[in-house]
């Protein structure tokens, strides 16, 4: 015990701490406050280590070496806690719409639209021509209806959100009709079902999961149903003995029974991209054309822009949708609505195709970014001779549940190394400053220019460069113990 007392004696007081050169920098830099509560967790955390130990640890306690572990933690702490806050990364994985890196980047008129009402005020909710208040979104809702020819649009925050609020607002307290086969869960564990659940309505599910006919939805409507929902299969396809009816049949059912036909598209694509070779993702404006008396599709997706959840359709139901109290919980903010605005304007302009990057990356051919490869490989080999760099054949990937079939082909660059393992060239790129995100396939990693912008090669090529000096730093290490 008195060893133990002994160790935990050495221990120094935080103020002791606090006032040690080597710490004056981090507390300028992450304050005072910030860096004293970290103290006081090391601190503790070694108390209990310590008192843990069985004396073991407190034979071996040294004043000098606590205080150098201690602060060893403490700067360790401050490091994770940096990297876990939301910053810009590099994505060299050849997916398109990472869900996990943040979906679509935002085009250059997006980002100058943020600008302009991020630092000043904006009229939000203020009409100029009247000089009095006016109602949020009104351009841009008048923006999409002239763009996808419907009657009416609502924003709200994610496509979640607008399937949850258009169900709440239409189908509370009775049934909403869905065929078993769209009964979908995508990431983050959210299920279809369960959102139905939340906006007070319960599920009548119709067919299998393989076929649904339509008479599967008629043979479903009763007194209790108050909407018939279609649901975007979202990151999965069945295929073979599949069987589902038409949007034009479905329409054409829901308008003979009156009942409103709610299509959740998810992706939100506002231009055909079979010239692309990715197939069957349906544009919006088809499923207008056919009938649907509401749809809701993501802003971050294939669309291009940012967050958010657009709901068009009937002016009646889209009325009584903005009425819904929960519209005042899931709306939008003054930025959400300069970037969509901006990016709707590339449609109507005729110009997403060059202006909107998620487009332009996925537009961009093999041939071209063959030669952007081919030209880095050789940047990148002046700098990288320990590393082996090399070209191979690959695909590309849509992401974000668009288009879960369809294989861009591209040429990634692969990188080996004689004493480094993949998974750790993929370790310390992700370590770097910007981090760099790349996949590893038969133990090497790989780059895909696809989703690096002309601006990020010199990054990348950077952090390339640095791994070199990893590797020499093995070499001169293994020399040494010879």
């Amino acid at each position: 015990m008195n060893a133990i007392e002994n160790a935990l004696r050495h221990l120094p007081s935080v103020d002791q701490l606090l006032r040690r050169n080597s710490l004056q920098a981090l507390i300028a830099e992450a304050g005072r406050e910030a860096v004293r509560d970290r103290l006081r967790e090391v601190i503790a955390e070694l108390r209990d280590e310590i008192a843990d130990s069985n004396g073991e640890a407190a034979r071996t306690a040294d004043a000098g070496k606590i205080t150098a572990e201690i602060e060893l933690r403490l700067h360790s702490r401050f490091v994770r806690l940096q990297q876990s806050q939301t910053q810009r990364v590099i994505n060299a994985t050849g997916v398109v719409l990472h869900t996990n890196l943040g979906r679509a980047p935002l085009s250059r008129n997006a980002l100058e639209a943020i600008n302009q009402v991020a630092g000043n005020y904006c009229n939000l909710e203020y009409d100029l021509v009247t000089g009095k208040r006016g109602k949020r979104g009104t351009a841009l809702q008048d923006m999409l209806a002239q763009l996808l020819g419907c009657e009416a649009a609502a924003v709200v925050n994610n496509c979640a959100a607008a399937v949850l609020i258009t169900l709440n607002t239409l189908a509370e307290g009775g049934e909403v009709i869905v065929s078993r086969g769209e009964l979908i869960e995508i990431g983050g564990s959210f299920r279809i079902p369960d959102v139905i659940a939340k906006s007070g309505a319960r599920i009548c599910e119709v067919g299998t999961t393989n076929r649904t006919r339509l008479s599967d939805y008629e043979s479903a409507i009763n007194e209790k149903t108050r909407v018939i929902l279609r649901t975007h299969p979202s990151n999965y396809r069945i295929l073979g003995f599949t069987e589902k009816p038409s949007l034009e049949d479905l329409t054409q059912l829901a308008r003979t029974r009156n009942l409103p036909l709610f299509e959740d598209l998810g992706s939100g694509c506002l231009i055909d991209l079979e010239p692309l070779g990715i197939r069957g993702e349906p544009t919006v404006a088809y499923s207008i054309k056919a009938g649907c008396s509401l749809v809701a599709f993501s802003g971050d997706k294939l669309l291009g822009g940012p967050q958010a959840g657009i709901i068009l359709g009937e002016a009646e139901l889209i009325k009584r949708i903005k009425s819904n109290p929960l519209m005042r919980a899931l709306r939008v903010d003054k930025l959400t609505h300069a970037a969509l605005g901006a990016t709707i304007a590339s449609y109507m302009s005729g110009r997403a195709m060059k202006e909107i990057p998620a487009l332009v990356a996925l537009s961009a051919t093999r041939e071209t970014i063959t030669r952007r490869a081919r030209a880095f490989v050789r940047r990148a080999k002046n700098l990288t001779h320990a590393l082996q760099l090399s070209l191979i054949d690959g695909f590309s990937v849509t992401g974000g549940g668009s288009a879960p079939e369809a294989q861009l082909p591209t040429t990634l660059i692969s990188i080996k190394s004689e004493r480094m393992k993949a998974s750790e060239i993929e370790d310390r790129l992700r370590k770097n400053s910007p981090p760099v995100i790349a996949r590893i396939v038969d133990d090497q990693l790989l780059l895909d220019l696809r989703t690096v912008s002309a601006a990020e090669e010199k990054e990348l090529i950077d952090a390339i460069g640095r791994l070199r000096e990893t590797e020499e730093g093995k070499r001169v290490h293994k020399k040494g113990r010879k």
